[in-house]
């Protein structure tokens, strides 16, 4: 053995101790790190001939590296939708890590570590009250879960007119309706060779809305004269958190012959909270769902979710079987991930999920969404009684998307946000709505308090004072 790697070996109980302890340090201080870093460095370093050792790459680590760090899983970090790591979810990562899987199947000689998977996929489902009759399993985002639960739908698409697309490739259009799609869907169509503008937009309902107008739904349906196609439908638009119509979607499903997927990356969520449920009404009756955990969930990135029907897993392992390892007898009986899913190599990223669920059960997640909800408001209602902003629509869940006041303004709202992010205070991310620039702030932090809103506030007026629009 390399006598470098041979002295980590032996000194493995004091290197992992170190990287905990400068974990710890992070994490202890995180209200202090800044959410924006302009620090850089020099990405062209020589590699050494013989190596620094454990504790030597940690050292420069932390002098090199650790600067571009910024506080992504802090309080105050409220672009994108992203996440903070519970302790628990930190528990099973590290644990991930140690035993280091490659999670696959149920029933093998080499490791049944997908047994944790399909407990898991039990728990969540529970957690969001769906029924048994969802598959799932674990993904690295919301991308890769879409192209996931569409890449089965292409298939199901294809089977409609006797065709086998996973094998013989795609032959003519698919029909694909979608009013406010994530980007991540989009990018899903270019990746299954549908293509990213081969959709149909369908309206929004009235009175400031991003959710499918169900009349607009019909009457496209109804164009297409009987012909299969996909609805792309969402459970949280990322702008404005605003879902569409379930319950009037199953309905038109008992009519029309049509793949319902939803994007519920961190809308899903919903479901936990007695408050909110009802926006996910009529969801158990899509054939797919994309959810994410590294968002409402707390667990570090990257983690997220697919739900696809059982009925479907003969076209999941059309689409994603290893042509050279089909299977044998009952997929359900003799499952393997290896052939439903897009990975060949699987990280165990279900024990994060699994540590988390059985730490905090129903109680801890439903607080943590309602928390989450009732900060977005008050957020919102601070905003409004700053003169110089208004919100672009109202306030459905846990987003707050908002503008600096007047048309006149709209030039001036990048160089605010950069301004505002460059305090290294909070970090929010910019956005187009309704064809006016905008800010988005997305609640889903475990760690985020009213005095964090107070901060923010603070700094918000401080910038508009210094910018002095």
């Amino acid at each position: 053995m390399n006598s470098i790697l041979q002295n980590d070996l032996n000194d493995l109980e004091n290197i992992l101790e170190k990287a905990k302890q400068h974990g710890i340090a992070f994490l202890d201080n995180l209200e202090n790190v800044p959410t924006s870093s302009k620090n850089t460095i020099d990405p062209t370093r020589k590699l050494d001939e013989t190596g620094l050792g454990s504790l030597g790459a940690l050292e420069e680590f932390k002098e090199r590296l650790a600067p571009l760090m910024v506080a992504s899983p802090g309080p105050r970090y409220l672009g994108f939708v992203t996440g903070g790591s519970t302790p628990a979810s930190i528990v099973g990562d590290w644990l991930s890590t140690i035993y280091d899987q490659n999670t696959q199947a149920v029933k093998a000689q080499g490791g049944t570590s997908a047994l944790i998977e399909f407990e898991t996929i039990h728990l969540l489902r529970q957690l969001l009250e769906l029924p048994e009759s969802f598959l799932g399993g674990f993904v690295t985002g919301a991308t890769m879960s879409n192209f996931t639960c569409l890449g089965v739908a292409r298939q199901w698409i294809g089977a409609q007119s006797g065709k086998d697309f996973a094998k013989n490739g795609v032959s003519g259009p698919i029909p694909i309706l979608t009013a406010t799609p994530h980007s991540s869907s989009i990018k899903t169509l270019s990746m299954l060779g549908i293509g990213s503008n081969n959709y149909t937009v369908l309206k929004t309902a009235e009175g400031n809305r991003e959710a499918i107008d169900i009349g607009d739904l019909q009457k496209n349906i109804e164009s297409l004269n009987g012909e299969p196609f996909i609805l792309i439908s969402s459970a949280g638009t990322v702008n404005t958190a605003d879902f569409d119509d379930f319950v009037a979607i199953a309905k038109l499903r008992e009519k029309y012959n049509f793949w319902w997927h939803i994007d519920a990356a961190f809308g899903g969520f919903a479901a936990v909270s007695e408050k909110f449920k009802h926006l996910t009404e009529g969801w158990e009756g899509a054939d797919s769902i994309t959810i994410d955990c590294h968002k409402w969930l707390n667990v570090p990135y990257e983690s997220a979710f697919y739900l696809i029907k059982k009925e479907h897993v003969g076209l999941q392992i059309e689409t994603f079987q290893n042509s050279n390892a089909p299977y044998l007898g009952n997929p359900l009986e003799n499952f393997n991930y290896l052939n439903v899913l897009p990975e060949n190599s699987r990280r165990l990223r279900a024990l994060p999920v699994w540590f988390s669920l059985l730490a905090y059960g129903k109680e801890g997640f439903k607080d943590i969404v309602e928390k989450s909800t009732a900060l977005a408001l008050h957020f919102a209602n601070a905003l409004i009684e700053e003169e110089n902003f208004e919100l672009l629509a109202p306030i459905r869940l846990n987003n707050v998307c908002f503008t600096l006041k007047g048309d006149h303004n709209q030039d001036n709202v990048s160089t605010f946000l950069m301004h505002l992010n460059d305090t290294g205070k909070v970090f929010m991310t910019p956005t187009v709505y309704q064809n006016r620039k905008g800010i988005r702030a997305s609640f889903v932090n475990w760690r985020t308090t009213e005095n964090d809103i107070k901060i923010i506030i603070e700094e918000i007026k401080k910038t508009i004072s210094e910018l002095d629009f």
